[in-house]
């Protein structure tokens, strides 16, 4: 466990270039809404977790029937395109179009859902690693699967350098020098999620945590929480300690690589912060934590034993508050009101 204090909150950039993430969530119900399966996500009351006045994880493991918060993103930047097309999108609105991505997870399913859906089609690069589980998940959503290296980056390599090739949209779920509108768009659908959990919590919290691997949930959920809530709430973000590329960045006041070990928190293990998220963090959050594979693991069966069964990236941030030493090193006492979010389904 390694907490700094952010020495940015409510400064200037730091990543110059980019924006700072949309606070605007005035259309994303209505386009996420064209999608059959959305629906609310519930905010379960888990105080007696852990020790503080009131606990309220925002359960994301049935997201538009996708396991996982990500829903949100790739399939409102979609329906979007699709509402550009026609006031009244059809299954065959997007025809002829395709969407290619590279993913380790849920990201692509949320590619690969929404193309379906709009009659586009979807192309996901996966690693050598990823199981071939979620490949097969993948073309039960109709998407083509390619494999291609040996790991995230290099499957994103190839899928950048197809998009190139074949005139396809390349819709990725982080930003970078150049690549910027769509992946702002994207982040821009997780604030129905933020505005749900604002609309349920029944009264304000004084601590949020976010787990974090390039920062879209968080960067767009903080941008949010401060325009309903201000600065009363106190925001940490959570990473893993092999993957601490937004505190990294916050420490140098730029972006930088973060290189370490593999994590279990395989969603959370990224090296390199989104630009957009870096800048919304910088400005919103109050502190950056990282944790250690074996201090999210030995939290696992107690979040199951709760009805929280979750992946170590779903429950990363629950688990960060679980841990004593963490809460004091905080100030999280008993009266605290903690929000938490449970981001994606076991597998």
């Amino acid at each position: 466990m390694r907490i700094i204090s952010n020495p940015y909150r409510g400064g200037p950039k730091l990543a110059p270039t980019a924006p700072y993430p949309s606070e605007d969530e005035t259309k994303v119900a209505k386009l996420l809404g064209l999608c059959p399966a959305a629906r609310e996500t519930p905010l379960v009351n888990s105080t007696g977790l852990a020790p503080v006045a009131k606990l309220w994880v925002k359960d994301e493991r049935a997201r538009m029937n996708l396991g996982s918060f990500k829903a949100l993103g790739a399939a409102y930047v979609i329906a979007c395109h699709a509402e550009e097309q026609s006031a009244e999108p059809q299954a065959t609105t997007l025809q002829g179009r395709t969407y290619v991505t590279a993913s380790a997870g849920n990201h692509g399913m949320s590619v690969a859902a929404g193309a379906r859906i709009f009659g586009a089609k979807a192309v996901v690069y996966i690693a050598d690693t990823v199981p071939e589980s979620f490949a097969d998940r993948l073309k039960a959503q109709q998407a083509e699967v390619v494999r291609a290296g040996a790991d995230y980056a290099a499957s994103m390599e190839a899928a950048m350098k197809a998009a190139e090739a074949n005139g396809w949209i390349l819709l990725s779920d982080s930003s970078w020098e150049g690549y910027m509108d769509l992946p702002r768009v994207l982040m821009e659908g997780y604030l129905q999620m933020a505005a749900e959990a604002a609309a349920q919590c029944p009264e304000p919290p004084t601590h949020i945590f976010f787990q974090a691997g390039v920062g879209g949930l968080a960067g767009a959920v903080a941008a949010y929480a401060r325009k309903v809530w201000g600065d009363a709430p106190r925001i940490i973000v959570v990473e893993p300690d092999a993957a601490p590329a937004l505190q990294a960045s916050i420490e140098a006041g730029k972006s930088v690589f973060a290189d370490g070990p593999d994590s279990i928190m395989g969603r959370l293990d990224c090296k390199e912060p989104s630009l957009i998220a870096l800048n919304g963090l910088g400005r919103d959050a109050d502190d950056f934590l990282t944790v250690s594979d074996a201090e999210v693991s030995e939290c696992l069966p107690l979040l199951a034993r709760s009805g929280l069964a979750t992946t170590a990236s779903g429950g990363a941030g629950v688990a960060a508050l679980l841990h004593e030493d963490i809460r004091s090193a905080l100030g999280i006492d008993a009266d605290a009101r903690v929000l938490c979010f449970l981001s994606e389904a076991a597998e």
